[in-house]
């Protein structure tokens, strides 16, 4: 499971005020403690910030890298410019979130990742709008794979995000989201899947179980990557214990190593 902790992202009042007053020692210490607890890319979002977010992405990149030198960045930006401009100052192999058939998006971001080694998330997403059901999904990420590949896009760099959509609204969402991750691990050899599972709670009570128990059916049905809070010792002890009872964990390597460093006391 490769995970991109989410905790440095404007919309969080302590961040956004953080990044508008330049408070280095906040982020860098949101980074450190995320990567420390698991994280394989930190996540960092400045979009709140119409008309200045280039500046602050860049910042954000500079500041996470500067205090782990180790880390690599999910550039987390709808903005060419913005993702341009991190990019421009970011050490090894970035990921960038993200990619749709959306026009306004698709075009600008294709010409930032074509040829590249960045890793890339795509969202099954298109001008139509959210997709309703797992076939939605599927069609929409096989137009993403052959246009990502026929552009020079390692298939082993493509995440698909099927969109996870809140069951609240529909007791089907779940279902079709784990029918399409099936699918698209099934259909498109290599090619990796990912999305920000908190959403498939989102308007009921105790949401950390539901969202607990989404990751333990999503990682059955072949999802090997999330945005997450890695802060979150029982969403990690879930993750941990998943992929060792489905086969994903060979010798359950990567569950007693959990264990030895304290990551499973939840």
């Amino acid at each position: 499971m490769q995970i991109i902790g989410e905790l440095i992202n404007a919309s969080r009042k302590s961040i956004g005020e953080a990044i508008k007053a330049g408070d280095a020692e906040t982020v860098a210490d949101v980074a450190r403690k995320q990567h420390e607890n698991g994280a394989d890319f930190v996540d960092v979002n400045a979009g709140i910030f119409v008309g200045q977010e280039a500046e602050y992405l860049e910042w954000l990149v500079k500041t996470v890298q500067g205090e782990v030198e180790d880390v690599q960045c999910s550039i987390d930006s709808a903005d060419p410019k913005g993702v341009e401009a991190a990019l421009a100052v970011h050490k090894g192999t970035a990921m960038i979130n993200s990619i749709s058939l959306e026009k306004k998006r698709y075009e600008p971001m294709m010409g930032i990742v074509a040829g590249t080694d960045l890793k890339v998330i795509a969202l099954c997403m298109s001008d139509e709008g959210m997709p309703e059901s797992a076939d939605d999904r599927v069609q929409i990420a096989d137009k993403l794979v052959n246009n990502l590949v026929n552009n020079g896009v390692p298939v082993e760099n493509i995440y698909i995000d099927p969109l996870v959509q809140p069951i609240s609204t529909s007791d089907t969402y779940g279902l079709e989201f784990l029918e399409a991750i099936e699918r698209i691990t099934t259909e498109f050899p290599g090619i990796h899947t990912a999305c920000g599972l908190s959403n498939v709670s989102y308007g009921l009570p105790g949401r950390k179980i539901l969202n607990q128990t989404f990751m333990a059916l999503g990682i059955m049905k072949g999802l090997d990557g999330a945005i997450i809070n890695p802060l979150d010792k029982r969403m990690v002890a879930t993750i941990k214990a998943a992929e060792a009872l489905t086969a994903k964990d060979e010798g359950c390597m990567n569950y007693l190593d959990a264990y030895r460093n304290n990551m499973l006391e939840v």
